[in-house]
């Protein structure tokens, strides 16, 4: 599953794939193959970066069009 919203988050907040991996402690490549859906994406991951656009894993995998988070309980 190619990850378009991942690619879109990112751009639109105008940072590089190495920008992203550096959150995520991970190399570049591995972060470029979870955005183009060459690898899955752990979990653990998809917090951080839900956390980090302000929005939620929902969004990310496009389970739902609204960008904005959840409230929290």
């Amino acid at each position: 599953m190619k990850y378009q919203r991942l690619k879109d988050l990112r751009e639109d907040k105008d940072i590089y794939q190495k920008d992203v991996a550096k959150l995520l402690k991970i190399s570049q490549q591995y972060y470029s193959e979870y955005e183009n859906g060459k690898r899955p994406i752990p979990v653990e991951y998809l917090i951080k970066l839900a956390e980090f656009y302000n929005t939620s894993i929902d969004y990310i995998v496009g389970i739902t069009n609204e960008i904005k988070p959840y409230k929290r309980i």
